[in-house]
């Protein structure tokens, strides 16, 4: 179903469901931003999910279901709006646990039927990738380091195209893990409570980042590849057979981040350099996604843009986690851009950001 562009501020309703955190949020806007926040509730359920050292999709389905009518009642009643006052009901409806995005984009369809209001079925990535301009009011097109527990990419966004379509351009992802996944991973082999981002970081402010020498996959000099692909998988190998020797955390917290951050420097680098070839002029680096909340990869990510001409824009650590004002915010993009869905659209599992309708 395609809307024509409003020419106006836009109120949308947000939900977020695609992994372990239920939130709702009400923003209002206009592309390029930035935007107001009314109200961005976010239940974790972290507490659920320790016992098992990560995210079990029943546990997180289930609470889902349990608590999403209540955080979205209490979206609408912090921003003081009744939903008859917002322009559209905008819901992740991929990529994520198939069970967390079937609850958000089934109760974002009974509302948006209910109430008459335009349904916007929401590519989670895109949220990511389109929260430093509800933030800083980012022009495209800038380059995109999506770094999270599912994902890594470099992105190319270059904005809304014609028939709904958005212009993403990927230079670079995992062939194997996530970096948010690879610290996570790090943190159980460590001993370090669930969940571990957060902790290895807190390891690696006492730690030696030149402890142990732990390999940088496909980084120049060590196996390199001309394109901006990760990985992580070696890194996170390394250290498990490291530690069953016996390890000091805080060095091997240090020394693996360390690695990390030479990893992310050195793709970005790469992709700097390919997105300028598409875009002449273009210097703007965002930084979205779980992991951008690490102040060390952030400082260092700073300094590669001063090296590269780039300057870097990363969101409130609140805002680049998992949130729906982020999806709210996308919300507005689309449906300013002049397009929504229809109630048939189905829920994915997968759906990389290239293949953004």
């Amino acid at each position: 179903m395609t809307h024509k562009p409003l020419g106006k501020p836009l109120t949308i309703l947000g939900i977020e469901t695609s992994c372990d955190e239920t939130a709702a949020a009400v923003v209002r806007g206009a592309a390029p931003g930035p935007g107001m926040i009314l109200s961005n509730i976010v239940f974790s359920q972290v507490e659920a999910h320790a016992p098992y050292g990560g995210v079990v999709p029943e546990i997180a389905s289930r609470a889902h279901l349990e608590i999403l009518d209540d955080i979205i009642e209490r979206a609408l009643a912090e921003a003081k709006v009744g939903l008859a006052e917002v322009d559209g009901i905008a819901a992740t409806a991929g990529p994520g646990l198939i069970g967390g995005v079937m609850v958000g984009l089934t109760t974002a369809k009974a509302l948006a039927l209910a109430a008459g209001k335009p349904l916007i079925a929401v590519n989670h990535l895109m949220g990511h990738a389109l929260t430093a301009r509800l933030t800083h009011g980012v022009e495209f097109p800038f380059l995109l380091l999506l770094v999270s527990g599912g994902h890594c990419q470099l992105v190319g966004v270059g904005g809304p195209l014609e028939n709904g379509k958005w212009d993403f351009r990927l230079y670079g992802s995992t062939i194997d893990d996530a970096v948010g996944e690879a610290f996570d991973k790090t943190a159980k082999i460590l001993g370090l409570p669930y969940p571990g981002g957060p902790q290895v970081e807190q390891a690696a402010k006492s730690g030696n980042p030149r402890a142990y020498d732990l390999p940088r996959p496909l980084v120049s000099g060590h196996n390199a590849r001309k394109s901006a692909d990760f990985s992580f998988s070696g890194l996170k190998t390394a250290l498990r057979q490291l530690a069953q020797g016996g390890v000091d955390v805080a060095d091997a917290s240090a020394s693996f981040q360390a690695a990390v951050i030479d990893i992310l420097r050195d793709r970005t680098r790469i992709a700097m350099q390919m997105f300028r070839a598409d875009f002449p002029g273009g210097n703007v680096l965002v930084v979205a996604g779980g992991v951008a909340a690490n102040q060390a990869i952030g400082a260092a990510l700073e300094k590669l843009c001063r090296e590269e001409g780039f300057v870097t824009r990363i969101p409130p650590p609140g805002l680049c986690t998992d949130n729906a004002a982020m999806i709210a915010w996308a919300g507005v993009e689309r449906l300013s851009a002049g397009s929504g869905d229809d109630l048939s659209v189905s829920p994915k599992a997968r759906w990389p950001l290239a293949t953004m309708p």
